[in-house]
């Protein structure tokens, strides 16, 4: 049955890649705040970030006992979650862009859903 988990992990990665891929981040200036305002002072510096809000972004795969979720923890591909509970599945790629990990997340986790594993996709603002 593992070969049947690695192929199901590849497709859930696949769908993760494309869906990240085809994600648009909404784009950001970063800089000082004139008082308690929305306004960015213009005499101090500003930075253009393409890919949006930086973030993180995980799959958890419940229970964590369950066949798919050992087999992910013997491979190294997921870790115990003492917090959810489960089994999590890191979203490593994608720099620092939230959106593009959250797509990720999603897709992967459809996939795993699809075939009748438990499986949440989770993210969090830096």
């Amino acid at each position: 049955m593992s070969q049947g988990f690695k192929g199901l992990y590849k497709k859930a990665a696949i769908a993760g890649h494309a869906a990240a891929k085809a994600a648009t981040p909404t784009p950001m200036v970063v800089g000082t705040a004139v008082g308690l305002t929305d306004e960015i002072d213009s005499t101090k510096p500003r930075y253009f970030v393409p890919e949006g809000v930086c973030g993180f972004a995980w799959i958890i795969v419940r229970p964590g006992n369950c066949r798919f979720a050992n087999w992910l923890k013997r491979q190294n591909l997921a870790k115990h979650d003492s917090y959810y509970g489960g089994v999590t599945i890191w979203v490593g790629e994608y720099g620092q862009s939230m959106t593009r990990k959250e797509a990720y997340a999603h897709a992967f986790a459809t996939v795993l859903r699809d075939a009748g594993i438990t499986a949440y996709p989770y993210s969090r603002m830096d």
